[in-house]
């Protein structure tokens, strides 16, 4: 796969009603995305959370900014990483398996070309809740995978109200300072 044809994602940094990672990956013609209230972590020993949540348009991927009270999703936005994946499953026989199919069996394996992230990781689906009484909604683990890109010895992710964007540099507050001075750049 050229860099051209690169599957692409993002995780943007959203401080929203609470604040949260949104992780998004290319895929069929959108960006399939999760609400991970942690944010992605590099260390294998993090499990963490990602709700799905809805499928947003490719152009999405390099948005950085405010979205105005009163809309959906209203808050301060920064990419705090961005690059290409590869998607890893295999069929049975041992076939590459399309990413979509790999999503829709409940298991998908890739691996980040990011800025921040980089090396294996897995999301797995999960119902939360009682399966027999009440399944609840669907969730995500995102894990990363033990490889040589894996750490150890911090915590595997940032915090979020410190972290920079991988596209301007910015934080959270200095992005919402810009567009409060008028001054968005995007």
């Amino acid at each position: 796969m050229s860099d051209d044809d690169a599957q692409r994602f993002v995780v943007q940094i959203h401080d929203a009603r609470r604040m949260h990672f949104d992780f998004r990956l290319e895929v069929d013609g959108v960006l399939r995305s999760w609400a991970v209230p942690r944010g992605p972590s590099d260390n294998p020993r993090d499990k963490r959370l990602a709700v799905p949540t809805d499928d947003h348009p490719l152009e999405y991927r390099t948005f950085e900014g405010v979205i105005p009270d009163h809309e959906y999703g209203s808050g301060t936005v920064i990419v705090w990483d961005q690059g290409t994946y590869r998607p890893l499953g295999h069929a049975p026989d041992g076939s590459p398996l399309p990413f979509a199919e790999s999503l829709e069996r409940g298991h998908a394996t890739f691996w980040l070309h990011g800025a921040k992230l980089h090396g294996e990781f897995a999301l797995t689906r999960f119902r939360v809740g009682d399966e027999q009484d009440n399944p609840g909604p669907e969730a995500w683990l995102l894990i990363k995978a033990n490889d040589r890109l894996a750490v150890h010895d911090r915590p595997g992710t940032p915090d979020p109200r410190h972290a920079r964007s991988a596209r301007s540099g910015r934080t959270l507050h200095q992005v919402a300072l810009a567009e409060e001075q008028g001054d968005g750049r995007d």
